[in-house]
């Protein structure tokens, strides 16, 4: 496992008479679990670990590779109340991003 934290970035846009507005962009997370590798239930385990390290929020970016994952983080989310922000996959690999809600 291989947690980092990482810098937040801000899209901005210029609006038609100059002022600049921010582009709605997915959150940046907190921390980076990384869990490509690791087939069920170690990515759904380790992700509950590392919300605990978390302040309420707090965004945790689950990397995995696990094609199981994403039902498995939807189930996860839903029922410890915390907030699935965001899946995607790039590659083999899925990003899906939760907010520490409890």
């Amino acid at each position: 496992m291989v947690a980092t934290n990482r810098v937040a970035a801000t899209a901005t846009r210029t609006a038609s008479k100059g002022d600049v507005v921010p582009e709605p962009t997915v959150p940046v997370a907190d921390q980076v679990l990384d869990c490509r590798g690791l087939a069920c239930p170690l990515p759904v385990v380790k992700t509950a670990q590392a919300i605990k390290d978390l302040a309420l929020g707090q965004v945790l970016e689950l990397l995995a590779t696990d094609p199981g994952v994403e039902p498995d983080m939807r189930a996860w989310t839903s029922r410890t109340h915390n907030e699935l922000l965001d899946v995607s996959k790039q590659a083999d690999v899925f990003h899906i991003l939760i907010r520490r809600a409890r």
